[in-house]
């Protein structure tokens, strides 16, 4: 199995149609030891939804806008890990659905903070556990070019990518990858809360050269069990595209 005798973390499980639960399902049943995360009001549903995996993981505390909660995540994990699946993002309502002109900086600064800042966070936070090196893997769309009604979440994702690139570079001598993998649309909770998203939906089934189910997350959950295994070894700081071939695509 890919991903036996390793041991990786998985942030942002809500429910079984999550992208992260995809991953955190794939992991075990390649082998991996998964530990979850989350807090506060999500804590409830990240149970119900581990019940639902193979096997019920251990699920620690963990809110990356806390330095507290960041401080302590290693001693709360423990052990070693081999890889990080970062699977965070978030944006106040202004910063989604055309508000791109009206959305205040306190809003975006939001944003920016949960959905890219996290990702050197986690990275930091991680660090003490993976002495021998591992993968950091990212869950990102593609922001190289601007989209109808992502607007300030858009270039979050575009300071996400960044921030990956400068992981990769910092953390490689320490034989960390880090890299992440662009998916096209699914149908999750955090899609349903972007005003228009089913604009996303109807062009990706036209366009994708290979077609496109918006409620399968198996694609993803594969390409992220590949980068966390010993296949990539080489590779880091890389946009690994998911998306039925969408990005390749012109008008």
């Amino acid at each position: 199995m890919l991903l036996d005798g390793k041991r990786i973390l998985v942030t942002g499980v809500l429910n079984d149609s999550s992208i992260a639960f995809g991953v955190a399902r794939r992991a075990q049943e390649d082998g991996a030891d998964v530990v979850l995360t989350s807090f506060g009001r999500a804590m409830s549903l990240t149970q119900r939804a581990a019940k639902r995996l193979p096997t019920p993981p251990e699920i620690v505390e963990l809110d990356v806008t806390d330095p507290a909660h960041l401080e302590a995540l290693a001693g709360a994990v423990g052990g070693q890990l081999d890889g990080v699946l970062h699977a965070i993002a978030f944006a106040p309502e202004s910063c989604l659905g055309g508000g791109f002109l009206d959305a205040p900086w306190d809003d975006v600064a939001v944003a920016l903070q949960i959905s890219a800042y996290s990702l050197k966070g986690l990275a930091v936070a991680a660090l003490p556990l993976m002495d021998d090196g591992g993968s950091i893997v990212g869950l990102d769309f593609d922001n190289t070019q601007a989209w109808p009604v992502y607007d300030w979440m858009g270039v979050a994702k575009s300071a996400f990518e960044s921030t990956a690139r400068y992981l990769a570079r910092e953390l490689g001598p320490k034989g960390i990858r880090v890299n992440l993998v662009c998916a096209g649309p699914l149908r999750t909770i955090a899609a349903r809360s972007i005003p228009g998203f089913d604009q996303f939906e109807e062009v990706w089934a036209q366009r994708a050269p290979l077609g496109w189910d918006v409620k399968d997350t198996e694609p993803v959950a594969k390409a992220c069990v590949a980068l966390f295994s010993d296949l990539f070894p080489a590779t880091t700081g890389e946009m690994l595209h998911v998306d039925g071939g969408f990005h390749a695509i012109g008008a």
